[in-house]
């Protein structure tokens, strides 16, 4: 047998076989870094609230961390009767820590009175709560000042997204991370520009 025939093709199947390896190595390593749609689902978002007249909302927006975002533009009357009823509220002055920044951590639960940012899930079992801005009696509460109603099991939140007493849900609906950065775009997922 010819021995520099033998080295070529020992050498030739190494080399294909180094590029086999090579080839099923890329993929498999590759498949550890986080996919563009979960890198996506934990990015920063921006919201325009230029145009949010009071008593309105932005949202659901369903962007941030795979969540649904409310932006309510509380009117003058709404915050006037925001805090008429903490005796009714489960944590009317915020407590739980972990339900929102320092910065939210006041009457409001907001950078801005007027301006809220919530993320939408009920506390109770992760429904998205209906927006009810109304300051008017509702056939779930005779005494009703705004805010938000899960129907699915009857969890109420005020308009600053804090849990009444006695229903299913057992914190606030949560304030996420957030900074303005101009006077009318709204930065979810940062605090003042660090994640």
């Amino acid at each position: 047998m010819n021995v520099g025939r033998r080295n070529f093709l020992i050498g030739a199947t190494s080399v294909v076989g180094s590029a086999g390896v090579v080839g099923v190595a890329v993929p498999f390593l590759g498949s550890w870094n986080p996919s563009a749609k979960a890198l996506a689902a934990g990015a920063p978002i921006k919201i325009d609230i230029s145009k949010l007249v009071p008593g309105e909302i932005v949202g659901p927006i369903p962007a941030w961390r795979d969540k649904p975002v409310f932006v309510v533009k509380r009117s003058e009357e709404q915050l006037a009767k925001l805090n008429s009823q903490n005796d009714r509220l489960a944590d009317p002055d915020s407590d739980e820590i972990a339900q929102q920044p320092q910065y939210a951590k006041n009457e409001t639960r907001s950078i801005r009175p007027e301006v809220l940012v919530l993320v939408g899930i009920c506390t109770h079992l992760s429904c998205s709560p209906k927006f009810r801005p109304a300051i008017a009696p509702q056939e779930f509460d005779a005494e009703w000042v705004g805010g938000f109603y899960c129907p699915c099991h009857g969890s109420k939140f005020d308009l600053a997204g804090r849990v009444y007493s006695g229903v299913p849900a057992p914190t606030n609906l949560p304030v996420p991370p957030h900074y303005y950065e101009s006077e009318s775009v709204i930065v979810i997922g940062e605090d003042g520009g660090t994640a």
